[in-house]
């Protein structure tokens, strides 16, 4: 197996120590040891420890983002697409606890000059896929009337968080959602039903 570069061991070490310790705990001194490397690198790599950030959101992304694409260009009905592309992120979010960690604890936090670093490339894209499919749903007749697609996006988004960031709080703490994955994916489905006419 090949070595990881300087610029991939420093992904690796932000990724752990921002999940072990937080964002705000973690500095870049303690970053830059844990990759075996220096301070400098890291700056040069990410500019900073917020580019740091960024960036492993954006290697989050584009592992994912191929299995986006697929959805965005397939020939199943939307609401198929639409169930796959919520597997496919939910599957994504409870294989790596280190990026739910990040993506539904840290993510959010506005960091300086007020801007929010999980509006990565591959997010945007996510949301694109989301949307075109909503739009489709719509277009079909398939969304509830009246409900405009981009508010239906940020339902579903802001349940599929939710979801995720409080069975997360509950394997780290005493928060009360001891659910499992299949009571999850049960929930969600149900939230979605509820923006779709009945058949």
């Amino acid at each position: 197996m090949a070595e990881l570069s300087s610029r991939d061991r420093i992904l690796q070490a932000g990724r752990e120590l921002f999940a072990e310790d937080g964002y705000e705990h973690t500095t870049t001194s303690a970053i830059a040891r844990r990759a075996g490397t220096s301070e400098s690198q890291l700056i040069k790599h990410f500019s900073s420890k917020e580019g740091l950030l960024a960036g492993i959101f954006d290697q989050a992304w584009q592992r994912m983002g191929e299995g986006v694409e697929q959805i965005r260009r397939g020939e199943a009905p939307a609401l198929e697409r639409l169930r796959a592309l919520t597997d496919l992120l939910i599957a994504a979010m409870e294989g790596d606890r280190q990026l739910r960690t990040l993506m539904l604890l840290e993510a959010r936090r506005i960091r300086k000059h007020g801007h929010m670093v999980l509006m990565t490339r591959g997010f945007q894209q996510a949301i694109d896929v989301l949307d075109g499919i909503l739009g489709e749903l719509q277009a079909a007749g398939t969304l509830r009337a009246g409900l405009h697609p981009q508010a239906v996006r940020s339902a579903l988004m802001g349940a599929f968080e939710g979801l995720l960031r409080d069975q997360l709080l509950a394997e780290r703490s005493d928060f009360p959602a001891h659910y499992d994955g299949v009571e999850m994916r049960t929930v969600f489905r149900a939230v979605l039903e509820g923006v779709l006419v009945r058949s």
